[in-house]
């Protein structure tokens, strides 16, 4: 593939935040079929990480292994340079590591948990972004694609107001970034998934709820995170979508059509 569609992207450098599973496993593996070197960020899943990597190498391409709690800046820091000093530059910075933290009503909300979900939701995806644009920059290129949700459009679910808050701002925050770094040659996007069949939801949704959620979906069915990793490719790729920035991508099987 890496010779076809998105041949832009073979030997690319990409840094997936979170990619140990999930969604940006997906990513991860999809981007190594097409010749990206990938930089693969993990927190507590080593062992997940590790097989991630191991499919990237089988697949012909560079893994870059880097753990690290996004949660702190530092680390988001830290995490950032490692990447682009193992690649010798960071040409694609995937932010995809986040999570509901737990369902609270806001009745119950205090300064503990607003900091926890702000500070994996939010301050961890504009300290990477403030780490790789000088990397980018350097480069007089670069693309940027952040994660946000379907909750951001609709205010979530049962206790996740502050996730889909926080998500909410992640989608007002890619569209200005992306006109602050449009004069810089750097695109900024984002992917926002539906309902997906990931750990995210293992972890915090019951089956009733996610049978609730199914049946609101045009489709009938819940995605997939191999359904999402092409809408990823997509946006990295030049060749693809190189007059597209700003944007949210929505990836829900018809659940929310803006």
């Amino acid at each position: 593939m890496a010779n076809g569609l998105a041949g832009d992207l073979a030997g690319k450098s990409v840094l997936v935040t979170g990619a140990s599973t999930g969604i940006g496993a997906a990513v991860a593996r999809l981007l190594a079929r097409v010749g990206c070197r990938v930089g693969i960020h993990y927190n507590a899943s080593l062992n997940r990480a590790e097989e991630v990597a191991a499919d990237v190498r089988f697949n012909g391409a560079d893994a870059f292994l880097v753990g690290g709690d996004l949660r702190s800046s530092a680390k988001c820091r830290e995490v950032v340079d490692a990447a682009a000093d193992h690649f010798g530059g960071l040409d694609i910075l995937i932010n995809n590591a986040g999570g509901l933290v737990q369902r609270v009503p806001i009745a119950e909300v205090d300064d503990a948990f607003f900091d926890a979900v702000m500070d994996l939701n939010v301050r961890s995806l504009v300290t990477c972004c403030s780490a790789a644009i000088p990397h980018m920059r350097k480069a007089a290129r670069g693309n940027i694609i952040n994660v946000t949700s379907i909750a951001a459009r609709t205010g979530g679910g049962n206790g996740a107001v502050m996730y889909a808050s926080a998500k909410g701002f992640v989608s007002t925050f890619t569209h200005g970034l992306a006109k602050e770094l449009v004069k810089d040659n750097i695109r900024v996007n984002a992917v926002s998934p539906g309902v997906i069949t990931t750990p995210f939801h293992e972890r915090y949704s019951t089956p009733a709820m996610l049978e609730a959620m199914r049946a609101t979906v045009p489709m009938n069915r819940l995605g997939s995170a191999d359904e999402c990793a092409g809408a990823f490719l997509f946006l990295a790729s030049d060749e693809l979508s190189s007059y597209v920035t700003g944007q949210v991508l929505e990836v829900n099987g018809g659940q929310y059509m803006p």
